[in-house]
C-alpha cells in the first residue's frame, strides 16, 4: 500500500499478491463495505493486483474480497477484531 498527497485527501494504493486471474475487490469502512464498487485490476506483473482510493487523513479498516472470500491484507500488519470475530486490516491515512 502507498500513500501520495491531492488536496487534502491522500491517494492510497492498495495491492494484492493473488493467483491470476482471481477476482478481486476491495471493501473497507471508506465505502461501506461495499466491495463490489472497489475491484481491484490485475498489473502487468501476473497476480499483482491493485486498486486505488482517494482517501482524507483517519484510520480505515479494510480487507480483500478473493473469489468469493474475505481476507486480510498480508502485507500489512497492523490489524483489529471486527464484531464478526475475525480481523481486519487497518491504514491510517496521514
Amino acid at each position: 500500500m502507498s500513500k501520495s498527497t491531492t488536496t487534502g485527501r491522500r491517494r492510497v494504493t492498495f495491492t494484492l499478491r493473488a493467483e491470476s486471474g482471481s477476482e478481486v475487490y476491495l471493501g473497507g469502512s471508506f465505502n461501506d463495505w461495499e466491495y463490489p464498487k472497489k475491484p481491484m485490476k490485475e498489473t502487468t506483473e501476473k497476480g499483482v493486483f491493485s486498486g486505488m482510493c482517494m482517501l482524507p487523513p483517519g484510520s480505515y479498516e479494510y480487507k480483500f474480497f478473493v473469489n468469493g472470500t474475505w481476507c486480510v491484507d498480508p502485507e500489512n500488519p497492523n490489524f483489529c477484531r471486527n464484531q464478526y470475530g475475525s480481523l481486519n486490516s487497518v491504514v491510517e491515512v496521514i
